[in-house]
C-alpha cells in the first residue's frame, strides 16, 4: 500500500507541474493577444480617421438608397435606385391638356352619374400618374372589374379598373338598397350576371362623358369591348410600356369605392400635339390671321411664265464657235406643243397661235398636280 501511495502522490505531483507551466504559457499568449488586440483598435481609429470607413448603414439608410419606403404608398415621390430606373418615363406633367380634359370628365361623371343612380353622388379625381402597364397589373387588388376599351378614331385601346367596394356599391343602389347601410360584401364568390350587366351599363356611361370630355380637343369615341375580372386577360399593351393613370374617387352617401382610368401613352399618340397645348387654342407660335392674309395675297401675286418652244443641246466648243448669222436648228414645228413653265416647274402645254398682234399659246394640257 505504501508504494501504491507514494507512485499516486508523485503522479500527483508531475500532474500539478505539468499545469502550473501550462498555465506560465497561457500568460504569455495573453499578452500576445492583448498586444494584437491594440493593434487591432488602432488601426480601426486610423480609419475612422480617415471617413468612417468602417460604419454600417442601418436597415432605414438602406430602404432609402433603394428607394423603398415604410407606408406602403404607390402616389408618393419615389427616391433612391427606383427614381433612376423610373427616370426616363414621360411624366404627365408634359401633357398639359390632359388634366383639362380628366377636370371636365370629372364633372360631366358627376352629373351623369346621379341621373344613372338617382342618387347623390360625388366624384373627385384623386390623382394622375405615369405608370408601367406591367407594374399597374400586379398592382390590381382582386377582385375587381377590368373593362376594356376601344377609341375608334385612334385605333387603340384603354382600361377603367372597378374595384370591389364601387361594384357592390353600384348594385345596391341599382336595385334599392336601404340608405345609411354599407353595401354588403361577399367574397370568394365570382360576380353574377346581374351585376356584370349593372357594372356595364355605369361604364358606358363613363365612356360617353371621356368622348365629350375629349370633344374640345379631338373628337373620339370611345367604344365598350370586353369585361374582365383576370388583369391578364386585360392586356392591351406591352409590359413596359408607360401609360397614364388616373385614380376616380366615386361617393354616394355612405357607399362608393374607385375607378381607375388607364391610358396608354400610344393611345395617346395621335393627339400628342393637342395635349402639349398649355391652354385650349393655342398653336404653338402660329398665328392664323397672318396665315390667312398671306393665303390671299399670294393669289394677286405676279409671276413670270416662259413658253419654251424647243430645247436643244449643243456642246461648249460649238457654242464658242458661233458668229453673227450662225444658225440653231429647232426640233419643232408650226404645229408643235409649246411647255409654259414658272422657273423650272411645268405649268401648261399647248399649241402656239396668234391673238390680234400677239404671239399666243392656247392651254390645252394641265401639267401642274
Amino acid at each position: 500500500m505504501s508504494e501504491d501511495q507514494d507512485d499516486e502522490e508523485i503522479d500527483d505531483d508531475a500532474v500539478a507541474a505539468e499545469w502550473a507551466a501550462m498555465a506560465e504559457e497561457g500568460e504569455g499568449e495573453g499578452d500576445d493577444g492583448d498586444a494584437m488586440a491594440d493593434e487591432w483598435a488602432a488601426m480601426a481609429e486610423e480609419d475612422g480617421d480617415d471617413g468612417a470607413a468602417a460604419r454600417v448603414l442601418n436597415q432605414d439608410e438602406i430602404d432609402s438608397l433603394l428607394g423603398f419606403q415604410g407606408d406602403g404608398g404607390g402616389g408618393g415621390d419615389r427616391s433612391g435606385i427606383e427614381a433612376i430606373i423610373d427616370s426616363g418615363m414621360v411624366s404627365y406633367e408634359r401633357l398639359p391638356m390632359l388634366e383639362v380634359v380628366y377636370d371636365r370628365l370629372v364633372r360631366m361623371m358627376s352629373t351623369s352619374l346621379r341621373n344613372f343612380t338617382s342618387d347623390n353622388v360625388e366624384v373627385s379625381l384623386d390623382n394622375i400618374t405615369s405608370i408601367r402597364f406591367g407594374d399597374y397589373l400586379n398592382s390590381i387588388p382582386l377582385p375587381a372589374m377590368l373593362a376594356v376599351f376601344k377609341a375608334e378614331e385612334w385605333d387603340n385601346y384603354g382600361l377603367i379598373t372597378v374595384d370591389s367596394s364601387l361594384i357592390y356599391s353600384i348594385v345596391d343602389v341599382l336595385l334599392g338598397g336601404r340608405r345609411g347601410t354599407a353595401a354588403m360584401r361577399i367574397e370568394g364568390r365570382p360576380y353574377t350576371t346581374i351585376e356584370r350587366g349593372l357594372v356595364r351599363r355605369m361604364i358606358n356611361v363613363v365612356l360617353a362623358d371621356l368622348s365629350s370630355a375629349f370633344d374640345p380637343l379631338s373628337s373620339v369615341t370611345f367604344r365598350f369591348d370586353r369585361l374582365e375580372t383576370n388583369p391578364r386577360f386585360a392586356t392591351i399593351a406591352r409590359p413596359a410600356n408607360a401609360a397614364i393613370l388616373a385614380r376616380l374617387r366615386i361617393d354616394m352617401e355612405d357607399r362608393g369605392g374607385r375607378l381607375e382610368l388607364m391610358l396608354p401613352y400610344a393611345t395617346l399618340e395621335p393627339v400628342r400635339e393637342l395635349l402639349l397645348q398649355m391652354f385650349m387654342g393655342e398653336k404653338f407660335g402660329r398665328d392664323s390671321i397672318w396665315e390667312n392674309h398671306l393665303a390671299t395675297e399670294l393669289w394677286y401675286t405676279t409671276v413670270e411664265v416662259q413658253a419654251v418652244l424647243d430645247e436643244v443641246y449643243v456642246p461648249l466648243k460649238d457654242v464658242m464657235n458661233w458668229k453673227v448669222g450662225t444658225q440653231l436648228l429647232l426640233n419643232a414645228t408650226p404645229d408643235s406643243s409649246v411647255l409654259m413653265r414658272c422657273g423650272k416647274v411645268p405649268l401648261f402645254r399647248g399649241p402656239m397661235g396668234r391673238s390680234g398682234n400677239s404671239v399666243a399659246v392656247r392651254v390645252d394640257e394641265r401639267l401642274l398636280e
